[in-house]
């Protein structure tokens, strides 16, 4: 049995430097960042592992992280248990805003990376007296083989819902590129593995969209799908439940060969839950706006598990 899992870490940022004067930005954007928190971070986040090696008798082979800020902290994490410096890592700096990222952890054991780069994207500022363009994180692409089969897994943190969701162009824009790429692999008959944090439930129309080629014919399934009806969620926005981080997979991963889906799955146990009983069954998030909470992440991970027959 192997697991794939993705999870949006919530600001992994490494401490921020004092400020010169009190009032000064900081670099992370969260209020009093600095080590000690951060070392609480990066502890919470290995937990997280541990707990689902715990559950299911293996770590993920792969994993997919969005809002992580460079390269430093993932090094800082897979140097800590249950990683104990056996993952590799796969990370690009991009060029968003924020300046977070999205990476891919792998187990350096059992995957071997043939090929990785970044989709990036820009787009242009209309009536903004400000620079021409706009620009979002990448969406990260990797071909690896694991046991002779060769995967190409996507890990994309599309553009938020904010502001009457402004960001939709820039969503569908990028995931009919992401969608191209895709039904040129799947003629190579490889596998495909897309996971990240979608900024849209799995029946919205984007996410539905790209499971079809052009013919029609399905190519792509979303397991989450089965999951969002059943009321499963993995973040939370005021009273609604989400189900925005998802892993959707080519049918080539459910023909019974090599890897083999099983099920799908929101991690979501007690100890990474909220503490506070208005928000039971949530994410233990870090901050709260910025009221620092000490928690894991606003997200809870999702994975897949295989059958490696």
């Amino acid at each position: 049995m192997e697991l794939f899992s993705f999870y949006n870490v919530e600001n992994l940022f490494l401490p921020d430097p004092k400020p010169i004067h009190k009032l000064d930005p900081t670099k992370s954007g969260l209020r009093n960042w600095d080590d000690r928190r951060y070392k609480n971070k990066l502890f919470k986040i290995a937990h997280v592992f541990q707990l689902m090696k715990e559950e299911n008798g293996v770590l993920p082979l792969m994993i997919g992280l969005s809002e992580v800020s460079g390269r430093k902290v993932l090094e800082d994490l897979v140097e800590m248990e249950p990683f104990n410096s056996e993952y590799g890592i796969i990370h690009y700096n991009s060029m968003d805003e924020r300046k977070v990222d999205v990476a891919l952890l792998y187990d350096k054991n059992k995957v071997e990376v043939i090929d990785s780069e970044t989709i990036t994207f820009f787009f242009e500022i209309i009536d903004k007296n400000t620079e021409n363009y706009d620009t979002t994180r990448d969406v990260l692409y990797s071909k690896v083989k694991y046991r002779g089969e060769i995967i190409n897994v996507f890990v994309a943190h599309l553009p938020s819902k904010r502001e009457k969701d402004i960001n939709k162009p820039k969503r569908t824009f990028i995931l009919n590129e992401v969608r191209g790429r895709i039904l040129n692999i799947i003629n190579e008959k490889e596998h495909v593995i897309l996971c990240g944090d979608f900024n849209e439930n799995p029946d919205d129309e984007n996410l539905v969209k790209i499971l079809y080629d052009n013919a029609n014919e399905k190519v792509l399934e979303n397991p989450f799908q089965q999951l969002f009806s059943t009321r499963n969620y993995s973040t939370f926005h005021y009273k609604s439940g989400l189900l925005f981080d998802q892993i959707i997979l080519s049918k080539s991963l459910f023909d019974n060969v090599g890897l083999s889906f099983q099920n799908a799955e929101v991690f979501n146990p007690e100890k990474i839950s909220s503490r506070n009983r208005n928000f039971e069954g949530r994410p233990f998030r870090t901050y709260a706006g910025t009221r620092y909470l000490g928690g894991y992440s606003d997200h809870f991970p999702v994975f897949v598990k295989f059958k490696d027959l």
